[in-house]
């Protein structure tokens, strides 16, 4: 049998490998969500500890920011290099050493440092995953399999928030830590034994022993094996040493990143400021919490249904339906009135439909990008939006500061999911096949009209 090894991931029905290796990758996003909760939970107890102001405790808060828009763009390289399997074995070791070794820190430089370690870990880990969810998928289910992934981060930040806070009650601050690194080495032996090196990056690469992982990854699947890997095209071989920054793809990467950048200043505006505001309308910390999870569990149905719309609808054109509705939720939030009951609905629709746009442009990276850049296109977009996710928060707090108040806030914070709807309208999408590498080398991705 000589088929592409490509075509027959692509075209035949998913195999329970493949099934258990896109839960792994939900598995393994949650752990991003989780992170960042953590952290929240643990500041009381670290600035109670060593007597330290707000300030000083923002700074901490933000160094896994950082390291993780560190770790994207850069570790997304190492993934096209190397490998998906590799890079997230990888991701694992240094988040888990960063999670273990937090809690020894004595002072805020040395916590700082294994926040920025951990979330190095953590934003490689984003860049690779995605582009496993993709690639383990067939075509049909593909931008389903990159939704679910996607949706582990709210999944993550609600379930394992809940943890800590039990925890919590028993231990101090490290106890959060603790968990966070024991979740990460129980998913080094399920990355080992459950996810091999992706078929479509060893088609790309073709290392030494190519012909005998991808017929092994094959077997597994359910597969028959191929005798020989067919000839790589005359495309493929002139752009696998191209980037994201090529003629052919700067105009994808610029609008794809656009896009997500400005988007994230709006969702992380409601992630960072809804339980202060909650509060400032005079409801207990407690129910300002609550709200917050609200908005969370908004956050993973509205990913679960737009994964779901992507069997049937353009994954493009259901992106730009949900950037538009999140920017009129955010504005209706800051008009809700001071009722705890509306206000978890608000922030439950919001975060639906922030998230839901979240995870379209997600699964719009995947495809976007062929395979020797998609972890390098995804982790240079997710990068980059983290800097949009540490303005969020500073550029709300200054217009409050400013004397603006709640629905003014909301209403300039929204328009950061207007712009990007208009940016996503100049993406060109190509076809979603097997091959669309070839595809997307030999028509260069340019800015057009909605595709």
């Amino acid at each position: 049998m000589n088929s592409d090894p490509r075509k027959l991931v692509s075209e035949s029905p998913m195999s329970t490998m493949q099934v258990v290796a896109v839960a792994v990758t939900i598995l393994l996003n949650a752990l991003d969500g989780f992170d960042v909760l953590s952290i929240s939970f643990a500041s009381p107890g670290i600035a109670a500890e060593w007597g330290i102001d707000r300030a000083a405790l923002g700074i901490v808060l933000s160094m896994e920011l950082i390291g993780m828009a560190l770790g994207s763009v850069f570790i997304g390289r190492v993934a096209d290099a190397i490998g998906r399997r590799k890079t997230m074995l990888g991701c694992l070791v240094v988040m888990a050493v960063g999670m273990f070794m937090a809690p020894t820190s004595g002072d805020l430089v040395t916590l700082s440092i294994w926040r920025v370690l951990t979330g190095l870990g953590i934003g490689g880990m984003l860049a690779s995953i995605n582009a496993v969810a993709a690639e383990f998928s067939n075509a049909k289910r593909k931008h389903l399999s990159v939704s679910l992934m996607s949706i582990g981060y709210p999944v993550g930040a609600v379930i394992g928030g809940t943890i800590a806070a039990q925890l919590l009650k028993t231990y101090d601050w490290r106890s959060v830590f603790y968990l966070g690194g024991t979740m990460t080495v129980i998913c080094l032996p399920l990355v080992y034994f459950l996810i091999p090196e992706s078929v479509h990056w060893l088609m790309r690469k073709r290392p030494a022993n190519a012909l005998e992982q991808i017929n092994s990854t094959l077997k597994r699947m359910g597969h028959a094996a191929v005798a020989f890997l067919p000839t790589s095209t005359a495309a493929e071989e002139r752009h696998t040493a191209t980037g994201i920054f090529s003629p052919a793809l700067i105009a994808t990467t610029i609008v794809v990143t656009t896009a997500y950048f400005f988007h994230v200043t709006t969702f992380y505006f409601v992630l960072k400021w809804v339980p202060k505001i909650v509060v400032d309308m005079g409801f207990a910390a407690s129910s300002a919490a609550s709200v917050l999870v609200w908005a969370n569990v908004g956050g993973a149905l509205g990913g679960a249904t737009l994964g779901i719309l992507t069997l049937k609808y353009n994954v493009k054109h259901l992106t730009l339906a949900v950037l538009l509705l999140s920017t009129v939720t955010v504005i209706y939030f800051g008009r809700s009135p001071a009722d705890l009951g509306r206000l978890s609905l608000i922030c439950a629709m919001s975060g639906f439909c922030t998230n839901a746009a979240i995870v379209g442009l997600y699964a719009i990276f995947a495809h976007a990008f062929p395979t020797h850049v998609r972890a390098s296109g995804t982790g240079f977009a997710v990068g980059m939006g983290r800097g949009g996710a540490v303005l969020a928060p500073i550029i709300a707090g200054f217009l409050f500061e400013g004397g603006f108040g709640v629905p003014l806030v909301a209403f300039c914070m929204s328009f950061g999911s207007l712009v990007a709807a208009g940016a996503l309208v100049f993406l060109k999408m190509q076809p979603d096949d097997y091959n669309a590498d070839a595809v997307s080398d030999e028509e260069p991705e340019t800015a057009s009209s909605p595709g």
